[in-house]
């Protein structure tokens, strides 16, 4: 009876060692501050790996690696900033990363411990946003934390580190996680525009994302960078040319370059319509690709 039980013992030990070592081998997503030294693969697979680590397993989304490869390749970002932008994408900020962190020292901590509503008092003016979530219980705007002039209020477990919104003119990001609705609210009142498209899945106004006064709403999976909609730059708020790319190939339009520099004021097409990417604009005329249908006109 006590060899059995003794080659049980061993047997143990030896899972538990195996174990420790496992975890001592295991890949960490270590690389240099400067990622443009390493190749397009070690790009991906370090930030892959960080965002790996920060989410506890989870796989980063396509789009949000096509944007950090993006970053670094063409706004020298380094690996912290990719870090840092990864954990506000975790922690909330309604539902999107954001690429702008808050100003060193302009944050101040706002904790739900028992899950009661508890008011905290930033040391600035007007609304706040959360820039990283620090519970394991959601931190989910309207739902578990808001704010108002001059005061934050967390409840339900949401632990969060909070810094001043937005300024008008600002963009915020919106996310529409695994198809679910939601809603965001804006720093400015009045309705908003869609500025960069993020997403695999199509931002369609009218289908997967709307406005309303101070909120932008968006599902389908609709993940976008969103912005204050105003009319301006010199030419008609009511002018707008439609240019589309038919069967993937590119296509030019003419534009009165009068008008001011275009945006993209509605996407029309499944595929998703990127500045720099699907579409752009030179001299007086826009170009569409990639399958890219439009609608643009000045600010």
């Amino acid at each position: 009876m006590k060899k059995p039980l003794l080659q049980s013992v061993f047997v143990l030990l030896l899972a538990l060692a195996a174990g420790s070592a496992f975890a001592q081998i295991a890949p960490k997503a270590y690389a240099p501050e400067n990622l443009r030294t390493l190749s397009v693969q070690d790009q991906t697979r370090v930030i892959s790996l960080e965002y790996s680590e920060q989410s506890r397993g989870r796989r980063i989304p396509d789009d949000q690696l096509r944007f950090y490869l993006d970053q670094v390749n063409r706004s020298n970002w380094t690996f912290s900033r990719i870090k840092q932008d990864i954990a506000q994408s975790l922690g909330g900020n309604s539902g999107g990363w954001n690429p702008n962190p808050p100003a060193h020292g302009q944050t101040i901590l706002c904790e739900s411990k028992s899950g009661d509503a508890r008011r905290c008092t930033p040391p600035w003016r007007g609304q706040s946003r959360l820039v990283r979530q620090l519970s394991n219980s959601r931190c989910e705007e309207g739902a578990t934390w808001s704010s108002q002039d001059g005061l934050i209020t967390v409840w339900k477990g949401c632990r969060g580190e909070f810094a001043p919104g937005l300024a008008v003119g600002g963009t915020i990001r919106c996310e529409s996680n695994d198809g679910r609705g939601r809603t965001c609210r804006t720093p400015w009142s009045g309705h908003s525009r869609l500025v960069r498209q993020l997403s695999n899945a199509a931002c369609i106004e009218g289908r997967s994302w709307q406005s309303q006064q101070g909120q932008v709403y968006v599902g389908n999976g609709c993940r976008a960078e969103f912005g204050p909609r105003a009319g301006g730059g010199g030419g008609s708020s009511q002018y707008s040319v439609t240019c589309s790319s038919e069967d993937n190939r590119r296509k030019t339009c003419a534009y009165d370059p009068r008008q001011g520099r275009p945006i993209l004021l509605q996407q029309i097409s499944n595929t998703s319509c990127r500045e720099g990417y699907s579409w752009g604009y030179a001299g007086n005329q826009i170009w569409v690709d990639r399958g890219c249908r439009g609608r643009f006109g000045p600010r």
